[in-house]
């Protein structure tokens, strides 16, 4: 008995020291972040979220296969920590122990036998979903490309190994006459191994035996998992605490100071000299995101859906988490350490960081800490630079990304991966005047002319001269009528692109038909900003957000201002960001008011349209904001019309390559992702396709009209708005244009 006490406390003391060591260094390297202000308020949405997501498992669950293993794996070791103490009891007390009160009771013996196979069940499944999915065979294809694979199989054989010797433990106790739930069969899989060992007096000498080795694999275990991706196991839970809670994705955080206090370009005065516009190295991101980069798991669920990985471009939301990842660890004895990484010496980087991965991304190949303290030549490495100047994060990864959120939807630890971009860009265009050229033309447009077009503010009044009804124009500082229901949001393209403003006046005229009272702001309305933000021009956003509210909030009113937009991008802006700035007003899109409408009977669509359609999910209308089944009941209110889902649609829908700012640059880079989008519908060999957004339109339309021009698409196939759709029904096939 000694010895087995000396030893286990040996074993548990050592694997204290070497983890707790671990566990220090990580607390101490995430809190050296910059500050992040509000992440503990709301206490109670955010406990219920960790139970929804941790404890169900929600998000993974998305996922049925892959999602019902973890499940029965996270719960399994839940349930089996409470071998543990049996097995330290069993070793520090006496032979026989039991957890008091409850250490007997046959419910729980059968739950440890249950969830031990179901572990096993679970290991199971993911070596063959690894094997199924190997990188080395489908490349960029497999979900676990760029992955640390060999740690993977090791923590999948040492979760095995605690398994497996606690069902031996639990066998050879059983003989023993040591068990706790002894003389009952509840405990089917312990039975079925005591059957299996024996029963002869040499199950005492079997049950010491594998008692130190049930013990030697948790800590041995224990020690792994701090080293490795399956950290995530401990941080995943408070990264999850400490997400964003908005109702979707929601607003991108707006640019901070030191403080984490969001950074008002239009105060000039009280701007410091010393203040960071972005992130332009790793030291200039706060905790949260130090904590987002030491919880990916490396599941690859952000990188099987994103659009520009799967076209080929660099950009992997996985691969960029975990480089950011490791330049922090090899940072940390700079950050946290008191080394210094001034001198004049040119360091020497050795090997590209390009070598073996993809415009500057690594394919890693040893563990998850394998750059801790790797030295001054990873330290000093530049954030974002291309291969010639080793930079963490190549240009073409950062930007090819179009903030269409699939990363950040299926994420299952919920990292932030939008918000990090952004932010590298702000730095890029702010303080490098670093960014994609042919986007500098969109952005001196919006700052001259308030459009992206450059066009003169008159021109965004032209349609509606071409309706055989009046439209109420209200301008800065007038009194909104009593009778107005809505204000209409045109937005740039809705006023100023030929087949967005086709949309416009069928929704005017859906409005005129249904006897809504709305109005326009004409001439005074100006771009609301989405596309220089997501570029990473903060200041030009706030100098047209400031402008806008302004105009806004100027109208007097006797009701609160309601909005209605066509636009996702202007839906989101004005609906979730321009809160940040002052302006708070009730937004809704326009599906939503047509779904509306149509179910209060104030439009009634009777003539039947006898085609096939397919309902593409624009992103910021979709994932941002949880927009899913107003279009789709629009659709389903027109006679005959016959709708088919694409296999990617709703929170797993397809990006058009439009956000981000992407539509105002050119993609040189793999396959077009409008091209990607269009052919997955025509697939379904539909007569329409519809979606809810202008950017959708053109890309899915520029797509269509290509598919056409090399015979691989019908003459006949048309994009249209659902409100175009709507109005079809409404007043004929004649009243909708090509």
């Amino acid at each position: 008995m000694a010895l087995r006490i000396t030893l286990t406390l040996i074993l548990t003391l050592a694997t204290a020291a070497i983890a707790g060591r671990r566990v220090l260094w990580l607390v101490k390297l995430i809190r050296s972040g910059k500050a992040a202000p509000g992440r503990g308020k709301d206490p109670r949405p955010r406990a219920v979220n960790d139970a929804e997501e941790v404890l169900g498992q929600k998000k993974l669950l998305k996922w049925s296969v892959p999602g019902l293993a973890h499940f029965f794996t996270f719960w399994g070791f839940l349930i089996l920590n409470l071998t543990i103490l049996e097995a330290y009891g069993a070793l520090l007390i006496s032979r026989d122990f039991h957890i008091p009160l409850i250490g007997k009771w046959q419910v729980l013996g059968f739950l440890e036998d249950f969830f031990a196979v179901a572990v096993l069940v679970g290991l199971a499944t993911f070596a063959v979903l690894r094997v199924r999915n190997a990188p080395q065979r489908k490349q960029r294809d497999s979900r676990f490309y760029g992955s640390h694979t060999g740690p993977a199989w090791v923590i999948l054989a040492m979760i095995s190994l605690v398994i497996i010797t606690l069902l031996l433990l639990r066998g050879a106790q059983l003989n023993a006459g040591e068990f706790p739930y002894r003389g009952s069969k509840w405990t089917f899989a312990s039975y079925l191994v005591a059957k299996a060992l024996g029963s002869g007096a040499y199950n005492a000498g079997l049950s010491t035996i594998f008692l130190l080795a049930q013990v030697a694999v948790v800590l041995s275990f224990l020690i792994i998992v701090t080293y490795s991706k399956h950290l995530h196991i401990a941080t995943a839970p408070i990264n999850v605490y400490f997400k964003r809670l908005p109702r979707a994705l929601g607003a991108l955080l707006p640019a901070t100071d030191d403080a984490g206090k969001p950074i008002d370009f239009m105060d000039v005065e009280n701007l410091s000299e010393d203040t960071i516009f972005g992130k332009g190295k790793i030291e200039d991101f706060t905790w949260k995101g130090y904590l987002d980069f030491a919880t990916c798991t490396e599941c690859g669920r952000c990188q099987s859906q994103c659009p520009a990985w799967n076209t080929g471009k660099p950009l992997s939301p996985k691969l960029l988490i975990m480089d950011l990842r490791d330049h922090l660890f090899a940072k940390a004895p700079y950050l946290i350490g008191g080394k210094s990484v001034a001198g004049d010496a040119v360091p020497n980087f050795g090997t590209p960081a390009a070598e073996g991965g993809e415009h500057g991304h690594h394919v890693p190949e040893a563990g998850f800490g394998r750059v801790e303290g790797s030295g001054i030549e990873q330290a000093v490495r530049p954030l974002v630079g291309d291969a010639a100047s080793f930079g963490v994060i190549d240009p073409d990864v950062l930007w090819s990304c179009t903030t269409c959120g699939a990363c950040v939807e299926q994420c299952p630890v919920d990292i932030e991966h939008i918000d990090h971009i952004v932010d590298m860009r702000r730095y890029q265009v702010l303080i490098e005047s670093s960014f994609p050229s042919e986007a500098g033309t969109m952005l001196r447009n919006l700052e001259n002319k308030g459009n992206p077009w450059g066009l003169p503010a008159a021109k965004r009044e032209e349609w509606i001269n071409e309706l055989d009804f009046e439209v109420r124009r209200v301008s800065p500082g007038e009194q909104l009528p009593a009778e107005v229901e809505y204000l209409f949001w045109v937005g740039c393209a809705g006023a100023l692109e030929d087949r967005s403003k086709k949309v416009t006046k069928a929704f005017a005229e859906l409005l005129n038909v249904a006897g809504v009272e709305f109005a326009v702001l004409g001439r005074n309305e100006t771009c609301t900003g989405d596309s220089a933000r997501r570029l990473g021009n903060e200041f030009v956003f706030q100098m047209l957000a400031a402008e806008n509210v302004a105009t806004l909030n100027s109208i007097e009113r006797s009701h609160p201002l309601k909005i209605v937009a066509t636009c996702p991008h202007c839906f989101n802006t004005i609906a979730n960001e321009y809160p940040q700035i002052g302006g708070d007003y009730e937004v809704v899109h326009h599906t939503q008011l047509l779904a509306k409408l149509v179910a209060d009977g104030r439009l009634t669509p009777v003539e039947p349209v006898d085609k096939n359609v397919t309902y593409h999910d624009p992103c910021y209308l979709g994932r941002h904001n949880k927009v899913y089944s107003p279009p789709r009941d629009v659709l389903g209110s027109i006679p005959a019309l016959k709708s088919q889902e694409m296999h990617r649609c709703k929170d797993r829908g397809f990006c058009c390559g439009a956000g981000g700012a992407r539509f105002w640059m050119e993609e040189k880079i793999g396959k077009r992702i409008n091209t990607e989008r269009t052919e997955e519908a025509l697939g379904l060999d539909p007569d329409l396709i519809s979606t809810a957004c202008p950017f959708c339109m053109v890309m899915l339309s520029d797509a269509v009209n290509a598919k056409k021009a090399d015979g691989s698409a019908k003459d006949h196939v048309q994009v249209l708005d659902v409100a175009q759709i709507l109005q079809q029904s409404m007043q004929g096939e004649a009243k909708i244009l090509p």
